[in-house]
């Protein structure tokens, strides 16, 4: 059986609407975070050596890596119709977009949390933030999503960082308008819905 753990407020969120995407039958494991830090449960970090989300479980398999997680659930369990192959015209911006959303956003996201909290944010990560949104802006001016004609897990992958991750301080909406919209298209989808009423049960999705 394939088990979707998701850790509350995390990216995790993302594997949950690919599996509604794909209209996967699988378990969710919901987990609260610490009281006391606001990380995971020691519960959730014994489920895998890297001891953070997201995880899931399929048969004997535990398997971590946001990229990871999507490429194996979609490849083996969705015939990879939501990553365009090497002969599709959408093949290389899937790819950008798919790797862009932890090499450079999660990471300066992260970055700059820390940084932030420590005194002042770095030019150089206020910088490549400002660069990474300012593209993301162009890129849904050109595109309908950021995999191209059609969602793609490179849209499941880059909308954490667009929505929920903003609930920790991120970047306002006000200058994006392209990505305000996008956030829209998105959050009407029934798939985006019902992912996010089940494992964020009682909060509304950051789409604005």
């Amino acid at each position: 059986m394939l088990t979707v753990h998701h850790l509350r407020i995390s990216q995790s969120e993302r594997v949950v609407w690919l599996c509604e995407e794909l209209g996967l039958d699988y378990a969710l494991r919901l987990y609260a975070r610490r009281e006391d830090n606001n990380l995971a449960p020691d519960e959730y970090k014994a489920l895998h050596p890297m001891g953070v989300a997201p995880v899931i479980t399929d048969g004997d398999l535990a398997l971590g890596e946001s990229g990871a997680i999507c490429d194996y659930l979609d490849r083996k369990y969705g015939g990879a119709r939501l990553s365009p192959g090497p002969d599709h015209p959408d093949f290389a911006d899937h790819l950008f977009w798919f790797h862009s959303a932890n090499a450079t956003f999660m990471t300066n996201g992260m970055m700059a949390l820390v940084t932030g909290r420590m005194g002042e944010v770095p030019e150089f990560v206020t910088g490549r933030t400002a660069k990474a949104w300012a593209l993301a802006e162009a890129r849904l001016g050109e595109a309908e999503f950021f995999g191209g004609s059609q969602l793609t897990t490179a849209d499941i992958m880059m909308g954490f960082n667009l929505t929920t991750a903003r609930t920790f301080g991120g970047t306002s909406l006000d200058a994006f308008p392209n990505i305000a919209a996008y956030l829209q298209r998105i959050g009407r989808r029934e798939a985006y819905r019902r992912a996010m009423e089940k494992c964020e049960p009682g909060m509304a999705p950051k789409l604005d």
